[in-house]
């Protein structure tokens, strides 16, 4: 394995656990103060990682993405934590908060890796660009995941969100989509860039939906905490 492959794996594995442990910490968190302690009883309500990883979401994918793309995207996801929406307080309010919890804290992890920005010039040079390469991508990773899970598509976070604020009439059939929603985002993610590649046509509505729109969160962040 070469040394720049080692790097960039470096660079970009922190920064992606932490995204992924957080959020899913912050859902299991966040539903046991509102009533429900499933994941805590399955012992998701923790900062290590290893009670999040997904095989596929948190190995294979990013890994994938590291090598299609060069190095120069990673992605992923953990395992969904567990939440018993019935033993919430008050059930469809509760699953909004829940649901908001992750990509919460990843956009507060993104703020505050854009805030170590400006403890770089303490760090030894070395030390200080690896740090920046891990800081930078942190911000990426963790606007990102917010943006992505903010899409109205169930099991996301955005469609439990969408699914806690309609009226009921357009709840019921968005949450009926939850048993297709991961291969409609799969597909999404994947077949129809493919599919595109091989008619011609620019049909990768992740970098329309997803990518473009955490780009501009990303430069907001930055701007905000006087990065740029």
């Amino acid at each position: 394995m070469s040394g720049d492959l080692m790097f960039t794996i470096s660079v970009w594995a922190l920064p992606l656990l932490l995204a992924i442990t957080l959020h899913e910490a912050a859902h299991g968190f966040v539903a046991w103060k509102l009533g429900d302690d499933t994941a805590l009883r399955m012992g998701r309500v923790t900062f290590n990682p290893f009670r999040h990883i997904d095989l596929f979401g948190t190995i294979i994918m990013p890994a994938l993405m590291l090598l299609a793309s060069g190095g120069r995207m990673m992605f992923g996801f953990a395992k969904p934590v567990p939440v018993n929406f019935a033993r919430l307080r008050n059930a469809r309010r509760d699953m909004v908060l829940v649901a908001l919890a992750g990509p919460g804290v990843n956009i507060a992890l993104a703020i505050v890796s854009a805030l170590l920005f400006h403890t770089l010039h303490m760090m030894p040079e070395d030390f200080g660009i690896w740090s920046a390469h891990n800081l930078k991508n942190s911000i990426w990773i963790n606007c990102l995941l917010a943006v992505f899970n903010m899409l109205p598509i169930p099991p996301l976070d955005g469609g439990r969100v969408a699914v806690g604020v309609l009226p009921m009439s357009l709840a019921r059939p968005l949450a009926r989509l939850e048993r297709a929603g991961f291969i409609i985002i799969i597909a999404g993610i994947f077949l129809l860039p493919w599919l595109g590649g091989r008619m011609g046509l620019d049909l990768n509505i992740f970098r329309w939906l997803v990518g473009e729109p955490s780009a501009y969160v990303m430069d907001l962040i930055l701007s905000v905490t006087g990065v740029i």
